[in-house]
């Protein structure tokens, strides 16, 4: 039985998670706004959390139905088949947000939502009273525009926390949007890469799983492994697929960073997400960043200050930055930045500019090919 689902991603990765649905060879794939829409059976569940690098959840549509007011919102809640996935001893919770609707209360909705499905389950069950002592499913709701979708999370925690990041340093970069951007820079392991300005070594972490094509799901658990549902036999065959389609080359793969912490914790990161054999990490100021092969592709997140100080900072970073890569022969850049003048301190304008949300944060991937 087809199973239809959501990936909802950051802004700006929606065309890159499509792909790798595809590629997944899932069904009806369309991207929207923040989310790509898919369907495939429920061995795809386990299939889509282990493998996709730059979506943020696998959801569940249980229905979409129009609700303008608190009535409709209940009646259409309660119509779905809330019993083909939550059993009588499920612990069902619910979140979600309102846009551009009538209904703006959030603790509203939820106390609306979760009272529709408790009706709906004591029908199908015979039940009064519900421990919700198990396992989680957790409730999902969307209204943009007075039209609700209510989904199941197949996740749990968030897609971009693989399992390897133990600590990090400050404003570190969120994996599922290092993955996109090493997509972006169509790096495939066959030649030198960098990230002159690494941090807690996300970029260089995520380019060595990409050059692998070893799944990022592999080191975490989900939450629909705990489904009655859906069967351990599926995660273990969708676990020993992902693992059947891994390369084994050697790379070359580099992070620098002038603090000496941060190159520590990349090096722990890197250990713990299994890949401190094909990556390199070295203490380096980026402006004095030089490599003289025969070229490759850098990817990188110079930080960004929010403040006038850090701001002056930021704009002497890109300038000594773009006077070592005007030096560079045949390398590919594809560099993330906040700043709204990045190209004029760094010297040059960009071939090509992505717009990019590091969470709230609107960013541009300045690409120079």
């Amino acid at each position: 039985m087809k199973v239809k689902m959501i990936a909802p991603c950051l802004f700006g990765l929606e065309g890159i998670v499509a792909d790798e649905l595809r590629r997944l060879h899932m069904d009806h794939v369309a991207a929207e706004n923040g989310r790509v829409l898919f369907s495939g059976s429920e061995k795809d569940i386990p299939r889509a959390n282990l493998n996709l690098r730059c979506a943020e959840r696998v959801l569940i549509e249980m229905g979409r139905f129009p609700a303008s007011d608190f009535d409709a919102l209940f009646e259409g809640v309660k119509a779905l088949s809330w019993e083909e996935y939550i059993p009588k001893n499920g612990s069902f919770p619910v979140k979600g947000f309102s846009l551009d609707s009538k209904l703006r209360s959030i603790p509203g909705c939820q106390k609306i939502i979760k009272r529709a499905i408790v009706e709906r389950l004591k029908l199908k069950y015979g039940l009064n009273w519900f421990p919700e002592d198990g396992a989680v499913y957790q409730v999902q709701f969307s209204i943009m525009k007075d039209q609700a979708v209510l989904s199941l999370d197949t996740s749990g925690a968030g897609l971009h926390k693989r399992g390897w990041r133990a600590q990090g340093v400050a404003a570190p970069l969120r994996e599922t949007l290092a993955a996109g951007m090493v997509h972006l820079s169509r790096y495939r392991g066959k030649e030198p890469f960098c990230d002159p300005f690494c941090g807690s070594g996300t970029i260089v972490i995520e380019a060595a799983l990409a050059a692998l094509n070893r799944a990022p799901g592999l080191g975490r658990s989900f939450a629909a492994q705990s489904w009655d549902r859906i069967s351990s036999n599926l995660w273990t065959e969708a676990a020993q697929e992902a693992r059947a389609g891994e390369f084994q080359r050697e790379y070359d793969i580099w992070g620098g960073d002038l603090d000496p912490r941060a190159i520590s914790i990349a090096r722990s990161n890197a250990q713990k997400a299994g890949v401190s054999d094909l990556v390199r990490f070295e203490r380096k100021d980026a402006s004095d960043f030089a490599r003289l092969d025969s070229g490759g592709v850098i990817v990188t997140n110079p930080p960004y200050g929010e403040r006038m100080l850090e701001l002056r900072e930021a704009e002497l970073l890109y300038q000594k930055f773009g006077a070592a890569y005007a030096k560079l022969d045949r390398w590919r850049l594809y560099l993330l930045s906040a700043h709204a003048m990045f190209e004029s301190g760094f010297g040059k304008k960009a071939d090509k500019k992505r717009k990019l949300y590091n969470g709230m944060i609107k960013c541009d991937l300045f690409m120079y090919r």
